[in-house]
């Protein structure tokens, strides 16, 4: 799908609303402390690449919230005003994306949270997807073995939702409010509307030919153009929906009318979810996993995530090759980088999936030992080839994260996805909503490629029932003293590991301020295709020829996934969202 873009103008407008809003913390809110790392060093890009170094994030004293969508940072941002944490405000972000942010917000698609409170407590819901009983391991080959589409588009593309369940779950366990106070910002802006700006505009233009197949386009076309910039858009079927899920709570949509008409449209689709299914659906609390790099803690997603495992084995492995790390933007970097994330896919895809379904050996992958013996096969004059029986991966690149940070120190990290950009493409237009495509997200046939060039194996094969991995990577991050410094995630594919991580390195290890860390040029691989994938012009001329004189093949690429995050200064938090993707601007904060 086309990148989303948006308007500078309503970026620009976003960040003044936010020095606007700034007031003095209270008596006993939290006044956040300069992190204990030294004071940021500027950084110099490569000649041509489409950001200046040296921009400024937007600031809130109290607290800070980053997303896709600045209407849903607002909701989050009402919530907190009204008494709430940062879990509550995650919950109001997640239902206003759906509403705001249909390309990959959602309630028929689901995700991951990362929770760190104030008190010390960590948690980490898992709300991914499920295979229907009725799926099977080949579903979704032709007669000859081949993979179809039947994975990506259309009624039989869809798991088992899980987002209105974690999201209630989250909610329950760790907010202080009611599902109807956190939701209420959603339904105004789905009953009320909202004004359609130029990144809802040219998503929906984009993505015509997709989603117009199906019920979405009574909906969000008019005589065959998107709705027009600039108008008021209302859902009243989704207001409805939202309304009784705020009303009855999430058995509506799981044992109720809300999942009464999901599985008759799945029915006259020929989709596979039936009531059962949504009945059988759980979100499931997992101990995150807790790592360090260089003396920073991180809490991650554990499995059925792959993100925390593999960005945890790869920092591990940049740990591992010594106390300090190659310049940034020098080809020893690059090398370096690409060599570790290239090791840690191989594991990724051959290795992970349902801990349901499959043993993964966390404990192993996330072991400093284990990283070590990585590094040491890694050659700073040559390339090493991806070795042959190596598998591929499959993930969408239509996901969304959102970092909040509240006025306690509460902290909370979400990644939420429809998998493709609007899923299915299926829209249930009585309820008002897309369904996911993340069937696709399984080895529909291991050791072949999906859409995404990603290949998998045995261990995320098709089964009833089963989660399907995932690479996305909400991650927390403390400083040395244990204090909260960093909220951050992306979307993107497999790509959201490599862009996660490499926020992260530089903040931590090349100490770049949070624009410049969001800004920075960034690079992938993973295993296979054995690439290394750079964003257009995010290379010197004698960086690319240093890395293609050890052996490296270099392929460049528009953008490199899209990430959002929170970070802690003196006086207060930073927040950045995805400048690459222009921005309605996405941070909310005071």
């Amino acid at each position: 799908m086309t990148a989303m873009l948006v308007s500078r103008r309503s970026l620009v407008f976003a960040l003044l609303a936010l020095g606007a809003c700034r007031a003095p913390a209270p008596s006993g809110a939290l006044r956040s402390t300069e992190p204990a790392i030294p004071p940021r060093q500027a950084v110099t890009f490569p000649e041509g690449w489409r950001f200046k170094a040296g921009e400024k994030a937007a600031f809130g004293e109290r607290f800070m919230i980053a997303s896709n969508q600045v209407l849903a940072s607002d909701a989050g941002n009402e919530v907190i005003r009204a008494g709430g944490n940062a879990v509550d405000a995650a919950v109001a972000v997640g239902f206003a994306l759906a509403v705001t942010y249909p390309v990959a917000g959602n309630i028929g698609g689901g995700g991951f949270m990362v929770i760190r409170m104030a008190d010390g407590r960590a948690a980490s819901i898992d709300y991914r997807e499920v295979a229907p009983l009725a799926a099977s391991r080949n579903m979704y080959l032709d007669a000859k073995g081949n993979p179809t589409n039947e994975s990506i588009v259309g009624y039989k593309a869809s798991g088992v939702p899980g987002a209105v369940a974690g999201m209630a779950e989250a909610l329950k366990k760790y907010g202080t409010m009611t599902l109807a106070q956190a939701m209420a910002p959603a339904i105004r802006l789905a009953r009320d509307g909202f004004v359609v700006d130029s990144q809802f505009y040219l998503s929906l233009k984009s993505s015509q030919g997709y989603i117009g197949r199906f019920d979405a386009k009574d909906v969000f076309y008019q005589n065959g153009e998107p709705v027009k910039l600039g108008t008021r858009f209302t859902q009243p079927a989704l207001a409805r929906t939202l309304q009784l899920i705020a009303d009855k709570g999430p058995n509506v949509f799981y044992r109720g009318e809300v999942g009464d008409s999901l599985v008759a449209a799945m029915q006259r689709g020929g989709g596979i979810i039936t009531s059962q299914d949504l009945a059988q659906y759980k979100a499931i609390w997992r101990t995150p996993i807790r790592s360090t790099y260089r003396g920073y803690a991180m809490y991650s997603m554990p499995p059925a995530s792959s993100g925390g495992i593999v960005v945890t084995e790869a920092l591990n492995i940049m740990e591992a090759m010594g106390e300090t790390t190659p310049a940034w933007g020098t080809a020893a970097y690059a090398h370096q980088l690409g060599s570790a994330y290239q090791l840690a896919f191989i594991d990724r895809n051959s290795k992970l999936g349902d801990p349901a379904f499959v043993k993964v050996p966390l404990e192993q992958l996330t072991d400093k030992n284990y990283a070590k013996e990585l590094a040491r096969t890694i050659d700073p004059r040559r390339k090493t080839p991806t070795p042959p029986n190596a598998t591929p991966i499959s993930d969408g690149l239509h996901t969304t994260h959102y970092s909040v940070v509240d006025d306690k120190g509460n902290a909370v990290a979400t990644t939420t996805t429809l998998n493709n950009g609007y899923g299915s493409a299926v829209y249930l237009k009585n309820v008002g909503f897309f369904m996911n495509d993340e069937m696709d997200d399984f080895a529909a046939a291991p050791g072949k490629p999906n859409m995404f060039g990603l290949v998998q194996g045995e261990a995320n094969a098709i089964q009833p029932g089963k989660r399907m991995l995932s690479a996305m990577s909400p991650t927390i991050v403390l400083d040395p003293q244990g204090e909260l410094l960093l909220v951050v995630g992306a979307a993107g594919g497999p790509r959201i590991i490599t862009a996660t991580s490499q926020v992260i390195l530089n903040v931590i290890d090349h100490r770049m301020s949070l624009a410049d860390a969001m800004r920075a040029p960034r690079m992938h691989h993973q295993a296979l295709p054995d690439t290394l994938m750079i964003e257009t012009n995010g290379l010197t001329k004698e960086t690319e020829a240093g890395l293609r004189g050890i052996g490296h093949g270099v392929r460049y690429l528009g953008s490199l996934a899209n990430v959002n995050a929170v970070m802690r200064v003196k006086g207060g938090w930073e927040g950045v969202s995805e400048p690459r993707v222009g921005g309605t601007g996405g941070t909310s904060a005071r």
